[in-house]
């Protein structure tokens, strides 16, 4: 088993760490690899290259670097193409799930907003997973475990859809402990890239495992909605505390933003 991170980004878009930072960073924390996912609006054909050249200029059997690029869509829906580097035009999510798909990549649904679930629940085309955990967005303590019940109703039409887990990394201060353990024996990008659609991995936090296919016991569902509940209401009073400083002309110091995302 190899451990890695997935949902990452870089100097090349909004994050950070330049990829030679995250590759150090990466490797003290155990793992083997990063699927990257910069955001596509940042790239032209040119800038692309070079983001690959350099992924593959810092990879080796030690660690690897699989580049791929994170969608903008309608209505705020964001798509990961793991393990693509092809740009498009759309923002269908219907079509960027295709393009993904079409270019030899994974395609996941990031941190769906609640009120996303019934519109994706109306698509014809499916996309291969869905993030049931978002460490920056649903916070480092617990999914959203109506995420996971999201999963399973679509799974009625897609049985092969899959849980994916993602840090979502963007700051030097950031919560990184929600990792994957993929079955692989060499971090191979072809052979790393097999493992996570084919759902040979599972995601940890601390003693935390998850399935890929996303099945929780009713347990830890309950688990889940309890700390979720309680890890919610302290980000919704930090969003007040933070609309109130704005209002007042006041501006959180630095240092404070970034100890708040070792917390949140």
């Amino acid at each position: 088993m190899l451990k890695g991170a997935i949902h990452i980004h870089s100097t090349y878009s909004d994050g950070e760490f330049t990829l030679s930072e995250l590759r150090e960073e990466l490797i003290a924390a155990g793992c083997s690899f990063a699927c990257m996912t910069d955001h596509a609006e940042y790239f032209d054909d040119n800038r692309l290259r070079d983001y690959v050249q350099e992924c593959e200029a810092l990879s080796d059997d030690r660690f690897r670097f699989v580049p791929g690029l994170e969608f903008g869509c309608d209505q705020r829906m964001h798509v990961l193409g793991y393990g693509v580097t092809a740009l498009t035009d759309t923002t269908n999510p219907q079509e960027v799930f295709r393009h993904i798909e079409a270019s030899g990549g994974i395609s996941v649904i990031a941190h769906p907003m609640d009120s996303m679930f019934e519109w994706i629940e109306s698509f014809e085309e499916l996309p291969l997973g869905i993030e049931t955990w978002n460490s920056k967005y649903d916070g480092q303590y617990a999914p959203r475990p109506a995420t996971f019940r999201l999963l399973g109703r679509l799974q009625e039409r897609k049985p092969q859809m899959l849980a994916y887990y993602g840090i979502d990394f963007h700051w030097k201060k950031q919560f990184r402990g929600l990792l994957n353990e993929v079955d692989c024996d060499t971090n191979e990008r072809d052979l790393l890239l097999a493992a996570l659609a084919g759902g040979r991995y599972q995601a940890r936090r601390s003693d935390v495992l998850l399935a890929s296919s996303g099945c929780l016991s009713p347990e830890l569902s309950d688990r889940f909605e309890a700390i979720q509940k309680r890890s919610s209401r302290l980000r919704q009073l930090t969003r007040k505390a933070k609309r109130l400083t704005a209002r007042t002309g006041l501006k959180l110091p630095n240092a404070v933003k970034a100890n708040l995302r070792r917390i949140f």
